[in-house]
């Protein structure tokens, strides 16, 4: 969690000041970032007094009356870390303080095992430092390069030793994938103070190395940062970030699967393509016609969950009404796809029927599209988006049923 963060934990319900002192801009980035629109309210956000009151003595939480609070008014700054252990699934509602401490301590040492797994074959993960250059040749032959860091000032006296002698296959590629992650990480939030600190973008790196090395079937897609960023910020000690990932990752890995013939995306692409069909024939049939009948122009919405499209708070705010909340649950209840997908699939419709009228007059080709898309960042209300969402979800369902 960012220090002003931490700091602000111990203010409790009289810390609902500007946010910017919680999630501070660099000066320089402050006319590029979007706005944000989410505000803590007193008496409606889910603050550290109330979240407190609701856990037993022996550490039993009451998440239903939490998910009312986080959807009344979402979650105080200062407590989001440790709120998103429970939203993400890392901890049970149902267990007890001991039983959490427990389950806390051995997924540590479990991060802390994998991490040295890491380091034996890279010892810059757990430097403090990371890398943006290639360290094995595709055959996993090394690569003799100094150590680039965060700054682009070249480290010579931390160059990157590599092993020699012969690579298994997953095993270079996840070499191959620390120089992209490196890069990534590198342009991810970087107009948040937070990544001026070259230990947090360090840490955001480690995460993600660790991340690839266990998952070699998935290993590292691009968009992983924008996903695993947040995280970063709000939980201060890695591993307990990383299980927080990965737990997102179960979630969305499908999103990131890829061949020769097909991205994992592409289900959501075709049921966005389905939805649209359904609600809006006439949208449908000119996205078409300018060859976007596979929504391509739709794909990074769907994969990092709107991060680019609203401000760092705003996106968090999202994201929390979208883990347990009843936008959520209604779509999946009727029934219209799986509870990973939906809320995602209906907003991206939702920003289409808002911008039909221009979408209609304007757009001559796929690039008109996305030029047109690009105009809702930073002009994205969350809480706005999510109830148009449901209204686009109410639409095709009365479509669905006369069909």
């Amino acid at each position: 969690m960012g220090n002003s963060i931490i700091a602000a934990c111990k203010n409790g319900d009289s810390s609902f000041e500007d946010l910017d002192s919680y999630f501070p801009v660099r000066p320089e980035c402050r006319a590029d970032v979007p706005n944000t629109r989410f505000r803590p309210r007193a008496g409606r956000t889910l603050s550290e007094r109330r979240w407190k009151a609701a856990f037993s003595q022996e550490g039993y939480l009451d998440i239903a009356g939490v998910l009312r609070r986080i959807q009344r008014g979402g979650i105080h700054p200062s407590i989001k870390g440790a709120v998103w252990e429970f939203l993400l699934g890392c901890f049970d509602p149902n267990s007890t303080f001991e039983e959490r401490n427990e389950l806390r301590q051995q997924r540590r040492e479990q991060y802390a095992v994998w991490k040295y797994e890491c380091q034996k074959l890279v010892p810059v993960i757990g430097s403090g430092k990371f890398t943006t250059n290639a360290i094995v040749t595709d055959d996993g032959q090394p690569i003799e390069l100094a150590n680039t860091t965060s700054n682009g000032q070249e480290d010579t006296n931390n160059g990157m030793p590599v092993d020699n002698g012969v690579y298994e296959k997953k095993v270079v590629q996840w070499k191959l994938n620390l120089s992209q992650i490196g890069l990534d990480v590198v342009r991810t939030d970087r107009s948040l103070v937070f990544y001026e600190n070259q230990a947090n973008q360090a840490k955001l790196w480690d995460v993600l190395a660790v991340y690839a090395w266990i998952d070699k079937d998935i290993g590292y897609v691009q968009g992983m940062t924008d996903i695993c960023s947040p995280i970063i910020f709000l939980l201060e000690n890695e591993a307990d970030a990383f299980w927080c990932f990965e737990r997102v990752m179960r979630r969305l890995r499908e999103n990131f699967k890829s061949s020769a013939n097909s991205m994992g995306v592409q289900s959501q692409l075709r049921a966005l393509a389905q939805i649209v069909k359904i609600v809006d024939p006439k949208l449908h049939r000119h996205l078409e016609e300018l060859d976007g009948g596979e929504y391509l122009f739709a794909l990074r919405m769907l994969m990092v969950l709107f991060r680019r499209e609203l401000s760092f708070v705003d996106a968090l705010y999202l994201w929390e009404l979208k883990q347990y909340g009843k936008f959520e649950r209604r779509i999946v209840r009727t029934g219209a796809m799986k509870q990973n997908d939906a809320l995602a699939i209906f907003l991206v419709a939702s920003v289409l029927e808002m911008k039909k009228k221009q979408l209609m007059k304007e757009a001559k080709g796929l690039d008109d599209v996305v030029q047109i898309l690009s105009e809702i960042t930073g002009n994205l209300d969350a809480k706005k988006a999510l109830n148009e969402a449901l209204k686009v979800h109410k639409k095709y369902m009365s479509k669905v049923k006369k069909t």
